[in-house]
């Protein structure tokens, strides 16, 4: 028989190097995620690139305002490359799959009724167009969507929203002068003074965040500069529904701006209203008045004031409740369906006025459906930003910056809803790409607070 062998004693765990001084260290067990190396976000790359053109071109019409790029067709040929690239990009973070949301089904189903409406506008030909373009913005809120990998790709695509606006009103105080006869200003590049006093609110929060909030002096300074160009260029809009989104963005700021210390947003808000007092004449001063004296105010009492429009609005949705009178119709409705439209067959002026309602135009052109969807559309962005302001962070710097960032787009909503109450704005690239950067947030929150066995993308 073969002489069995007893097995040695099993080795002591090997102990590690002797310190300086002659000290062991003890063996402590290191957690994976301890030697891990720290991954840095990724940069920008050809998709974001594209996406910053279309912003640029969507938010900022910088192809008008510089009509050499006019040949190039910057939003087309970057909406038609951004769609290219992310679609072939479905992995990891860019997965369309992940965009499952509240905001997703509201907006695509106010897409689908848009397109059931049509057939049954006043004017068919105008819906479809209107619905074209409707459909081209509901595209890039996913590609946009989609497309940003964590809370810096949304900070980088917020700062081009911020800094296009910027450059499109140094542009417009470059070009269009003020003076005795014109104290505000006029029909501008694509926006009218009251529309660009809506897209400025909106895009003020977001100059704010940078300015007071981010890492890099020189971009802090810059985003300051910028913001003092956007009160001052709102100011010469002379917009009475651009000064109330104003009050209501700094209201939220004061209030609810609770990841930016207080003296931080009292600091940045008295800058901003010393710079207001400063410039706003006395014409400015007097048209602000008219908003707590309203019965001085031709929109309270003349029939193509806007409350009388926002009256017959109602009546266009109530009268066609299932589908309107058609996407981008109410204008049409004001020449042919309105009580005065029959002085046309007398010879006498009818004017075929806009909404000058974001919710009282989706509400007559799609109907009560239409309406409830984009109401539903709104609710639910505010609800998903309240969530990450809510939601620790589990990740690094830029995780920890989320909340804040969260917090200035909910104040970008705030001054598009107040100033939009005073607009016909409901298929403006303004409110699709602010959609767009909450929902993108949203899934880099999600994917980045999941465990780390769902987060791993497939």
């Amino acid at each position: 028989m073969a002489e069995s062998v007893a097995a040695p004693p099993s080795s002591p765990p090997a102990s590690s190097p002797p310190a300086p001084g002659g000290r062991r260290r003890s063996h402590v067990p290191t957690a994976p995620d301890a030697l891990a190396p720290v991954r840095r976000p990724a940069g920008w790359d050809l998709l974001l690139v594209c996406l910053a053109v279309y912003i640029a071109a969507g938010v900022g019409r910088v192809h008008e305002l510089f009509p050499v790029l006019r040949p190039l067709k910057p939003a087309l040929l970057s909406t038609v490359l951004a769609i290219g690239l992310l679609l072939l990009q479905q992995t990891a973070r860019r997965r369309i799959t992940l965009l499952r949301s509240r905001t997703t089904t509201c907006l695509l189903a106010l897409l689908l009724w848009g397109a059931l409406s049509i057939p049954f506008a006043l004017t068919g030909g105008v819906a479809f167009d209107y619905w074209m373009d409707f459909a081209r913005a509901v595209v890039m809120y996913v590609v946009i969507a989609a497309s940003v990998r964590s809370t810096r790709d949304v900070e980088r695509l917020a700062l081009v929203y911020f800094g296009i606006t910027v450059v499109y009103t140094l542009i417009i105080l470059s070009r269009f002068q003020l003076g005795p006869d014109n104290w505000r200003l006029g029909r501008l590049y694509y926006y009218d003074a009251n529309d660009l006093a809506t897209l400025i609110a909106t895009a003020m929060p977001l100059g704010l965040y940078f300015a007071l909030t981010y890492r890099r002096l020189v971009l802090r300074l810059l985003a300051l500069i910028g913001l003092l160009v956007l009160v001052v260029t709102l100011i010469r809009s002379g917009s009475r529904g651009g000064f109330l989104a104003f009050l209501a963005v700094g209201a939220f700021i004061l209030v609810g701006f609770t990841t930016v210390p207080a003296r931080a947003r009292i600091a940045g808000l008295v800058v901003i209203l010393a710079v207001l007092s400063a410039t706003a004449s006395d014409k400015y001063w007097t048209q602000m008045q008219t908003i707590i004296h309203p019965h001085e105010d031709y929109n309270m009492t003349d029939e193509t004031g806007r409350v009388k429009i926002w009256e017959r609005g109602i009546g266009y949705m109530l009268g066609r409740p299932a589908f309107g009178v058609g996407m981008g119709n109410f204008q049409t409705a004001e020449g042919t369906l309105s009580p005065f439209a029959r002085r046309g067959e007398t010879g006498r002026g009818v004017r075929w006025g806009a909404a000058h309602n974001t919710f009282v135009q989706i509400g007559a052109e799609l109907g009560v459906p239409g309406f409830l969807f984009f109401i539903g559309l709104i609710g639910s962005l505010f609800t998903a930003l309240h969530r990450l302001t809510r939601r620790p962070a589990r990740t690094g710097p830029a995780g920890k910056d989320r909340p804040r960032l969260a917090q200035s787009l909910m104040a970008a909503l705030v001054g598009f809803v107040v100033g939009s109450f005073f607009l016909s704005l409901a298929y403006a690239d303004i409110l699709y790409t602010l959609a767009a950067l909450v929902v993108g947030l949203a899934k880099v929150a999600r994917i980045e607070n999941a465990p780390a066995a769902q987060a791993t993308p497939r």
